[in-house]
């Protein structure tokens, strides 16, 4: 099949988590022998934040890690009808456009033969819905969320059916342990500040059990503002800046532990759906200690695969335990390797989605499939 994803940005994961997982997926989906091609708008502000920040060499990692990933660049004045020219699936993620959203929803009801999924990875269904209803999903074949909570807005939005759970999950040929294995010390957190969205939370659950169990910890991410830096060396913690994604398994190999803090939506609105570090994390071998959230899908065993904390001093004397016990590092280690091998890989996610593909079955769907099935 020809699949064809409009993102935001391929080449930049500046505060843009959706490029993490979508490079495994077009890569393990071209590894099948499928075509696959992704689109990012010219003037990505993802994209652009990285050149700011890192310079052309911020685009270093990605390109040696991610070799036969090429997105096509396109501008505000490029045809939607040319971009999917020949195209079999077209998935559109939601930070696009409304504009390119709605034009490619027009083709479809004018008769486009690609199959065309909307693809919501973001939190904004409950925290801005206005935001999300600006999207004209007229002529969409469906909806792909990243969690089962997430899907439950669209079903009541008149979606049913059409509306499917696709976790994100890890790239394990790029999120893997070391090779072999070296020194580690300390904590490491690697996520960005945002806005305010758990400031408080990284307080009581991060800075603060640092402190109290004398842990040094690094910080790598974007959009802290000075409050935000000052707060940081008050809890005299190293702040590293951005970090290129494809470079976190060898920071989280110096390491002794990583720290979970969701975002307070995924708590409180969205219960249910972890972000994509904690399997990127689990798939790198380091011993991961959350703060709470609820685990609505079973998604993992809490308690094996790693452990949860209910309040600050529970988080420092996990911390505690992590340090202290190798035996409980080399469980936590094993159990959460085993999980992300045997459920949350994106092997697993391309495996999900051609399920999904072959259970829309639409005309283009059924062309390719047949010609991929003639001698």
């Amino acid at each position: 099949m020809r699949i064809l994803y409009f993102t935001h940005s391929l080449r930049s994961c500046w505060n843009h988590g959706n490029a993490h997982f979508l490079r495994g997926v077009l890569s393990d989906l071209a590894r099948r022998g499928h075509t696959v091609v992704a689109l990012e708008p010219e003037d990505s502000w993802s994209y652009e934040n990285l050149i700011r920040d890192g310079g052309a060499a911020g685009l270093a990692p990605f390109a040696r890690a991610y070799p036969a990933l090429r997105p096509v660049i396109y501008g505000l004045d490029a045809d939607p009808a040319a971009l999917c020219a020949d195209a079999d699936v077209v998935i559109v993620h939601e930070w696009n456009d409304p504009g390119l959203v709605a034009a490619l929803g027009a083709l479809r009801r004018a008769g486009a033969s690609f199959t065309l999924l909307f693809h919501d990875t973001h939190h904004r269904a409950v925290s801005d819905p206005e935001a999300i209803r600006t999207f004209d999903l007229d002529g969409y074949d469906g909806v792909l969320a990243f969690g089962e909570t997430l899907a439950a807005v669209y079903r009541q939005w008149g979606w049913g059916a059409r509306v499917f759970v696709w976790h994100e999950a890890a790239d394990t040929n790029v999120f893997r342990p070391p090779t072999h294995e070296t020194e580690r010390e300390g904590l490491v957190w690697i996520g960005n500040w945002g806005d305010d969205e758990r400031s408080a939370e990284l307080e009581t659950f991060l800075f603060g059990p640092a402190r109290a169990t004398g842990l040094p910890l690094d910080i790598y991410g974007v959009r802290y503002p000075k409050a935000a830096r000052e707060t940081l060396a008050r809890y005299g913690i190293d702040y590293r800046g951005w970090l290129p994604n494809a470079a976190a398994p060898e920071v989280f190999a110096r390491h002794l532990a990583t720290v979970h803090v969701p975002r307070r939506f995924y708590v409180t609105n969205l219960p249910g759906i972890p972000t994509i570090r904690v399997f990127e994390a689990l798939a790198c071998g380091i011993p991961l200690v959350s703060a709470p959230w609820s685990d609505r899908e079973g998604l993992f065993t809490i308690g094996a695969d790693f452990l949860m904390a209910q309040d600050g001093a529970a988080m420092a004397d996990c911390l505690r335990a992590v340090r202290d016990d190798r035996d409980l590092r080399r469980a936590l280690i094993e159990n959460g390797l085993a999980t992300i091998k045997a459920r949350h890989t994106c092997a697993h996610r391309v495996d999900e989605l051609l399920t999904i593909l072959s259970a829309l079955d639409t005309p283009a769907l059924r062309l390719a499939s047949l010609t991929e099935s003639a001698p």
